[in-house]
């Protein structure tokens, strides 16, 4: 069930992720295609202003009557007041005034004559000036309804591209177009030819250099009479890239650090549901370990005590005292038991209260080993002390760090040979006192060092439990330790045994 419940959030955790994903990809192509859309519409603008440019520039040639670049009139468009033939004129004016007395008379002639020395005809007066006049600017015009601005743009399409384009008011166009659609990236251009097949740069930013980066395209002059040129106005964007993932970023950010916090909101409850499962396997063992440990003890007390009341056995005054030994001894036993049951419970209650005071470990280990030693001689063992810490007052609670040394003697009893050969030493390592206690054990796999110290953790023995206990003697160790501000270390290995150390703060007279 446990399997098919984390298999089932998997699954729904990857769909998930899939989907935002998705829409992240597709929210960073709308943003992308956007951005292309609005570059392209800029080109756009400056190529549609360029042929504006030379469109004006036709006209006011076509009204001027002269090529773009020329102080003449065209050959090719001939004179604006064509005449026949090489002519000189010639132009005469004279004025005559005459005046009498006061008895006289008064006249006045003016006269103004315009020949032509080619054929000897002239036109004489003003009238005649002036009709001449009319006829030219008659002629003018008559020749500017025939001779069309398109004509002069013909003429202007046919000039290579640098001509046709003014540089300056081209970098003009493309800011202004750039900042009507609101880009204000910086960009490279390049004025680009394409007539034999390669690309050739004609003009442009000396900076110019693509690499590995698309530059936008827009042909140029597509309004052309005889079709438009391989000329094409080239722009990219160095940070493009960088615009883009910052753009698409404020919209996306959001989803990705949900979708961070799901993914780590799973995998921790994952972590849970393992830790939950591993401790209620703990638990159960735990359980079962108590019920055969307090199980014991309370069949020996009433077996015995049953053989009291049948009177099964004879009731000489011997008899009577090893039964009552065996109901003494397995009653310490089972209150044992049950004492450290309770020790846990308050001590994880956070009931503990600690009697800090100073103490010599030194004089602390004496006092447990020599009652220890006892134990270990009954086991044909052998218990070694050695005291080399020259400086060993510690602050804390003696009865608690006397139990400490106790469960971890019990424990190097337990789980040594036959013949077990403990050592118990004391060193000083700095500004610290270490004990250390020794055995020549079965010994800990390294994968169970970081468990040991766990509630209810015993390392599994298979099918064997020669070795009784609920698990707590470790963690009772650990936590005192703890409460002291000491480290305790563990070296082990299998069939050669154990090495406890624990180092504690050591008070400086």
């Amino acid at each position: 069930m446990l399997i098919t419940l984390i298999v089932l959030m998997a699954v729904v955790l990857s769909g998930l992720i899939l989907v935002q994903t998705s829409m992240i990809k597709s929210a960073s192509d709308i943003r992308e295609e956007q951005f292309d859309q609005l570059v392209q519409h800029s080109l756009d603008y400056v190529a549609y202003q360029l042929e504006l440019d030379e469109q004006r520039l036709a006209r006011l040639s076509a009204e001027r009557g002269e090529l773009p670049g020329m102080g003449k009139q065209s050959d090719e468009f001939g004179n604006v007041f064509p005449r026949s033939g090489v002519r000189a004129g010639l132009l005469n004016f004279s004025l005559s005034y005459s005046e009498q007395g006061p008895f006289g008379s008064y006249r006045e002639e003016l006269q103004l004559q315009l020949l032509d020395t080619a054929n000897q005809e002239s036109i004489l007066g003003i009238p005649g000036f002036m009709e001449q006049s009319l006829e030219q600017q008659q002629r003018r015009q008559q020749w500017l309804r025939n001779r069309d601005w398109t004509n002069y743009k013909i003429f202007l399409e046919d000039r290579p591209i640098e001509e046709r384009i003014d540089s300056t008011r081209l970098e003009m166009f493309l800011a202004r177009g750039f900042a009507e659609n609101e880009i204000g990236l910086d960009y490279k251009y390049a004025i680009t030819n394409a007539n034999l097949g390669s690309e050739t740069i004609i003009f442009g930013n000396k900076d110019y250099k693509p690499g590995n980066r698309r530059p936008y395209t827009q042909l140029l002059f597509l309004t052309d009479y005889n079709g438009s040129k391989p000329n094409y106005l080239n722009v990219y964007f160095p940070h493009r890239r960088r615009y883009l993932l910052k753009q698409t970023g404020l919209t996306i950010i959001p989803t990705i650090i949900l979708t961070g916090l799901l993914i780590a909101i799973f995998t921790y409850a994952i972590m849970i549901i393992f830790r939950q499962k591993k401790l209620s396997m703990i638990k159960n063992d735990f359980i079962n370990n108590m019920t055969h440990e307090l199980k014991t003890p309370i069949s020996t007390i009433s077996l015995a005590s049953q053989m009291l009341q049948d009177g099964t056995i004879s009731n000489t005054p011997s008899t009577i005292e090893h039964v009552s030994k065996v109901i003494n001894q397995e009653s310490k036993r089972l209150s044992f038991q049950v004492e450290k049951v309770l020790q846990m419970a308050v001590f994880n209650e956070g009931r503990l209260k600690l009697k800090m005071k100073e103490f010599d470990v030194n004089h602390m280990i004496q006092t447990v080993t020599g009652n220890f030693e006892l134990r270990v001689k009954n086991k044909n063992g052998n218990l070694t002390t050695e005291i080399n810490a020259d400086h060993a007052i510690v602050k804390g609670d003696e009865v608690h760090i006397t139990n400490v040394i106790f469960n971890l003697l019990d424990n190097a009893m337990k789980y040594s040979r036959e013949n077990p050969e403990i050592t118990v030493r004391t060193e000083n390592r700095k500004d610290q006192v270490m004990i250390s206690v020794e055995d020549n054990g079965i010994g800990i796999a390294k994968e169970h060092h970081a468990q040991i110290f766990d509630r209810f953790y015993r390392v599994p023995t298979g099918n064997v439990h020669d070795v009784k206990g609920f698990g707590l003697g470790l963690s009772y160790v650990k936590k005192i330790v703890d409460l002291h501000n000491g480290i305790i270390k563990v070296e082990s290995t299998i069939n050669k045994g154990t090495k406890f150390k624990i180092y504690f703060p050591q008070i400086n007279n």
